[in-house]
C-alpha cells in the first residue's frame, strides 16, 4: 500500500498515506489476528478493489483503498453486525484531515461505501460500486459465492462469470 497525492484546490499537493490509515484502523479492530473480517480480508478487498477501479472509468482508486482498509476496522463481532458499516463511516470521520486527505465530494464517497456496504444494494456509481464489489469477491472466505445480481461494475460481473 503506497501514499497517494491528492491536489487540493488552492494547488497544494496532499498526501494520504494507505499504509498509516491500515494501521490506524488495525488498532481500531478488536476481533483478533484470526478475524474472517480482519486484515488479510482487508488485504484481499484491496488486490480486489485496484484490480476493478483499473477496469472501471472513472472510479476513484485511493477511496477504494480506503475502504479496503476500513470498512470492517469498527466490527463488533464475527456474525451479524448491522451498525458496522456506520461505525467504519464513523472512524473515518475521525481521521480526517489528519490521516485522510480528501475533498469533500471524494470523502463523501467514501462514507456512502463504508456506511452501506452491508445492506446488499447495488449502485452505478463507479467508485462505490468497485469498493462494494470488492468486498463480495472475498465472500468465498465464508463459503458463499458471489451473486451477479450483487454486484455493481461489469469487471466484476465479468469475474464472476467465470
Amino acid at each position: 500500500m503506497k501514499c497517494r497525492s491528492t491536489k487540493t484546490n488552492d494547488g497544494y499537493m496532499i498526501t494520504t498515506n494507505i499504509s498509516a490509515v491500515r494501521d490506524w484502523a488495525l488498532r481500531q479492530f478488536k476481533l483478533g489476528r484470526t478475524s474472517i473480517h480482519g486484515f488479510e480480508h482487508w488485504d484481499r478487498v484491496h488486490r480486489h478493489g485496484l484490480n476493478l477501479a483499473e477496469r472501471t472509468p472513472d472510479a476513484d482508486s485511493i477511496v477504494v483503498q480506503l475502504f479496503a482498509v476500513l470498512h470492517d476496522c469498527r466490527r463488533r463481532n464475527e456474525g451479524h453486525d448491522p451498525s458496522h458499516g456506520r461505525r467504519a463511516a464513523a472512524a473515518a470521520t475521525e481521521i480526517r484531515n489528519i490521516l485522510i486527505h480528501l475533498n469533500d465530494d471524494r470523502f463523501n464517497l467514501l462514507l456512502i461505501a463504508c456506511r452501506d456496504h452491508t445492506d446488499g444494494h447495488t449502485t452505478g456509481n463507479p467508485t462505490i460500486g468497485c469498493c462494494w464489489d470488492a468486498d463480495r469477491l472475498d465472500l468465498t472466505r465464508v463459503g458463499k459465492s458471489p451473486r451477479r445480481r450483487f454486484l455493481s461494475t461489469a469487471a466484476a460481473k465479468t469475474m464472476v462469470r467465470r
